[in-house]
């Protein structure tokens, strides 16, 4: 160790107001990415509902402007603009200078709120380029100017005003953040989110740049959120079960309705914020759902008195629910509230719904019925679904086969450097076996498209070979026996086609993963090999490969177009040699791959997405591809 460098208090550097935030900007709103850069907005918009909880705004308008900056306007009561007694600014300049500054800690002022930190519209503020201010109290006009967290402007007194409310008009910096340009699909599905969880609340997104524009408003609040996420699925009872109740200084709602699909769809939320990796309160909805199932069925001798209990996976099969809790001083585990972890929000959910729901089901007695006989149902898959896999383990034992026939493995057995390759047909597989480094490179061909597993519960997806062998291939196993534990590789390959065929089978692979074996894409196992679509030949040898129609024709004018070059379409991996596959999609110095990512805030999409697409109902299907065509590129009609 130096003994010339002398640690003294000149080395410690003091941020001063919102300093921090600018230097550390990702601890306060997650990344400086697109994410980011919406949750400036969320930040705001969740002000303006603060002011709907509290029962003095039932408006809230956001515009983008086509110079890049946002406003959010509500018509609450406005922020205070008298001295504030402890900074001797205005109050307005102190919680948009200051961070923890806000009404949040006083409980008096409200009573329930998502913004606790009490740092959202400060952050914002020292994350934009401008910001300006404008509030309407006290029978008039206020304003005030800054850019990025400083004061521009003293506090300015206007003209004479009727109504009240505040309005925050922002741009962000473009110094902080990868990109500045908002996405008006993004926002739309917060704010319709938003709406659904607040009743009666009026949420209007404008968008300048292309003059359109669209409303929220339900009055039906959570039982039409369930109607909505259930509008492109078949629901076995036409009513939406709806329980609500205050205990203890909380407040819960929950809305459920079954369908007879086979995946569950529950969202959970506290004082508006989505909580993807759950906490109390679904461990509370959980508990009372299968207890209140269950002792209607014994009581009703719908369960029959020698047959077990309805597991939870058997209760919640097909079940779209939302659970919405409001409380004074919500703990959440995590900078992203991603779990809410209030011990005595887990008693108040499940009395409440346990109450709620066996009072249901007695005054409903068909309806029970049917979310019995669904439960049943599930049961009975369950349990073949485990004869399966022991049958299937025992076959593997005793025929000494532990791994499927036709996977060429490799010989690393270090998921941290190994990989698999799933491709269609035997013709591919041919070519990335001779391809391949066999070291940590292995491959499985699948036999045509594998089963849509959208409309077919575990025990029918064990009956398929191409899906048993993935699972043997991958080492996890599958349903309640999942873990990644034994996972036989660190990366999971999809490498199909670039046709209509290939994009089926990426699309059925995907829909797998996502229903049975999440986890693999949450943990970035898997992955979508990326073969060139063309290659650009000079008498018989290629010259050049092309990733897309863009590079093709950039590259023709870059090479020239003469009559010496010709362009091959590749419509297969298998029209070509195993030498050029290597070269182009599988040698990791060349190669392009797609990371499958899972973001939670998006899960509601993604369930939607995949329904849509694989599920039984024509029409959205229709609509969904009318709608994306124009993104669609290179498929074959």
């Amino acid at each position: 160790m130096s003994q010339d460098r002398h640690y003294t208090a000149s080395d410690i550097r003091v941020l001063e107001g919102l300093e921090p935030v600018r230097l550390r900007p990702g601890m306060y709103i997650g990344s400086t990415s697109s994410k980011g850069l919406h949750h400036l907005v969320y930040e705001v918009v969740d002000n303006s509902i603060d002011e709907a909880l509290a029962g003095v705004a039932d408006t809230i308008e956001i515009i983008i402007y086509e110079d890049g900056t946002v406003s959010v306007r509500d018509n609450g009561s406005g922020i205070p603009v008298e001295r504030h007694p402890q900074t001797g600014k205005s109050t307005l300049e102190t919680v948009l200078t200051i961070l923890h500054a806000g009404g949040k800690f006083n409980n008096d002022a409200y009573k329930v709120s998502g913004g606790l930190h009490g740092v959202g519209v400060s952050v914002v503020n020292a994350l934009s380029e401008s910001l300006i201010a404008t509030v309407h109290r006290d029978g008039y006009e206020f304003t005030q100017e800054f850019s990025r967290g400083k004061v521009v402007t003293e506090i300015k007194k206007g003209k004479k005003v009727s109504e009240t409310g505040t309005e925050i008009r922002f741009k962000p910096d473009s110094e902080i953040f990868e990109t500045v340009e908002f996405e008006k699909e993004i926002l739309i599905t917060r704010f319709r989110e938003m709406a659904f969880l607040n009743k009666g609340v009026r949420i209007t997104l404008e968008d300048r740049r292309d003059e359109t524009k669209v409303e929220f408003h339900y009055e039906g609040g959570i039982k039409s959120f369930v109607e909505y996420l259930n509008r492109n699925k078949n629901p076995l009872h036409s009513e939406v079960i709806y329980i609500e109740g205050e205990k203890d200084k909380s407040y819960v709602e929950i809305a459920l309705q079954y369908t007879d699909s086979y995946s569950e769809n529950v969202l959970t939320f506290a004082n508006n914020i989505h909580t993807p990796e759950g906490g109390t309160h679904l461990v509370g909805f959980r508990t009372a759902l299968t207890r209140s199932i269950n002792d209607y069925g014994r009581k009703f001798n719908l369960i029959k008195e020698k047959d077990n209990n309805l597991q939870g996976e058997d209760a919640r099969e097909g079940l779209t629910a939302i659970v919405s809790i409001k409380l004074s001083e919500p703990q959440f585990e995590g900078q992203t509230k991603a779990k809410l972890g209030n011990s005595e929000s887990r008693g108040v959910v499940e009395s409440k719904l346990y109450e709620g729901l066996s009072t249901f089901l007695e005054e409903n007695p068909k309806v029970a019925k049917i979310i019995i006989e669904k439960a049943q149902s599930s049961a009975r898959a369950r349990e073949a679904a485990r004869k399966a896999r022991d049958l299937t383990r025992k076959r593997s034992i005793l025929d000494n086969t532990p791994l499927p026939g036709k996977l060429s493995d490799c010989i690393d057995t270090n998921i941290e450097n190994n990989e698999i390759f799933i491709v269609e047909g035997d013709s591919a597989g041919g070519s990335a076996k001779g391809g391949r480094d066999s070291q940590f490179q292995a491959i499985l061909p699948l036999r045509g498209k594998i089963l849509n597993v959208e409309k077919a519960r575990l025990d029918r997806a064990l009956s398929s070979d191409e899906i048993k062998n993935m699972i043997t291939a991958f080492g996890t196993g599958i349903g309640s026996e999942f873990s990644l534990d034994n996972l036989r590789y660190g990366k999971i390959v999809i490498m199909t086609d670039a046709d209509v065929d290939g994009a089926h089978i990426r699309t059925l692979l995907l829909t797998f993963f996502f229903r049975f074996m999440r986890e693999l894409i949450e943990k970035g196992h898997i992955y979508i090999a990326q073969p060139p679509l063309y290659g650009i030949l000079r008498g018989v040898k290629v010259i050049r490969y092309c990733y897309s129609e863009e590079e093709l024709n950039n590259s023709l004018d870059e090479l020239g177009r003469g009559s010496n070059l010709k362009v091959q379409r590749y419509k297969g991996l298998g029209e070509m040699n195993a030498d050029q596959l290597w070269t182009t999609t599988m040698d990791p110095e060349n190669r392009v791959f797609l990371k499958v990512t899972l973001d939670q805030e998006e899960m509601l999409t993604l369930d939607e997405t995949f329904t849509t697409l694989m599920g039984d109902k024509v029409e959205p299907r229709r609509e969904f591809i009318e709608e994306n065509a124009i993104y669609a590129e290179n498929i074959d009609a």
